[in-house]
């Protein structure tokens, strides 16, 4: 014997003031998460916070610092003490001493530019950070933009604050630097090692291996003068002096007007040289990053 059953309750219909989100399956159902179109500036705002709360930036600009301020007042220190020092820099301007803490210094910003991207590469957070802005285009140019902005505002204070020292010490020793002087070797190499670090984080959105971007860009750095240093044959020597020219160390150099050679780079040209192959840098490795998958 069947008993009787009651009749299921029947859904109650949507308010209408209420709509369905845009293709949901709940009628009904509002979001209260904001829906924002993204631009560039949220990545911006996104690889700042990354690279202002990972370690690597600290130690790395920490020690960069260290370098730069450290060798330049010790070379200070050791010339204004030195009595046969008025002789040798008698003609020369007194920021030149500060290419040494730079030029070691360039290794931390080198390093920092390829842990930017090829860290990521590393760990796979790649794919979260491409989930969160598919534009490809927009990442690199995010990352780009804050690194060499990091990159060039410290640049531009330890430079500084060394170039200034230096001059208050050997101010009886070398004479007192132009102000085109000045701008050289304060604004325009800081330029010059900003964009040196931003061509190793290109090296390293391409090669996307931190340690493999890092020895090519350390071999850029030092295999030219390196290599020249052994080329004796009378037959090389167009090559030993293009390769002599066109070092990063003589091309840093020429900001101090104290170039290693009588040819080559001059005046600002260092500074469009990186500049040209950083963007030729960039395309290639904005092509790449649209072929491959993350």
């Amino acid at each position: 014997m069947s008993t009787h059953q009651p009749p299921l309750p029947q859904a109650a219909p949507a308010a209408p003031d209420r709509q369905a989100a845009p293709g949901g399956s709940y009628p009904g159902y509002i979001s209260p998460i904001p829906v924002v179109r993204t631009n560039l500036g949220h990545a911006i705002t996104s690889e700042w916070t990354k690279i202002r709360s990972v370690r690597s930036t600290i130690w790395t600009l920490g020690v960069f610092v260290l370098l730069v301020i450290g060798i330049g007042l010790l070379a200070g220190a050791v010339v204004s003490n030195s009595t046969s020092s008025s002789d040798d820099l008698s003609g020369s301007n007194a920021l030149s001493l500060g290419f040494f803490g730079l030029l070691l210094g360039s290794m931390c910003i080198i390093t920092l530019g390829v842990l930017t991207t090829a860290s990521e590469y590393g760990t796979g957070m790649i794919r979260t950070t491409m989930v969160a802005c598919p534009s490809r285009a927009r990442v690199l140019a995010a990352k780009a933009i804050v690194f060499f902005a990091v990159a060039f505002v410290i640049t531009l204070a330890a430079s500084a604050f060394v170039a200034m020292t230096q001059v208050s010490m050997l101010s009886d020793v070398a004479r007192t630097p132009t102000g085109g002087e000045w701008l050289k070797g304060t604004v325009g190499v800081s330029l010059y090692i900003a964009l040196l670090g931003l061509l190793s984080l290109i090296i390293g959105s391409i090669i996307r291996h931190s340690a493999g971007a890092i020895t090519v860009m350390i071999g850029a750095v030092l295999a030219p003068l390196v290599i020249a240093l052994f080329m004796f044959s009378s037959s090389l020597e167009k090559v030993r002096n293009a390769l002599f020219e066109y070092s990063i160390p003589n091309q840093l150099s020429v900001f101090y007007s104290n170039s290693l050679s009588d040819s080559g780079p001059s005046g600002w040209d260092p500074l469009w040289i990186i500049l040209g192959v950083t963007a030729v840098a960039f395309a290639g490795a904005y092509a790449l990053l649209e072929k491959r998958d993350v």
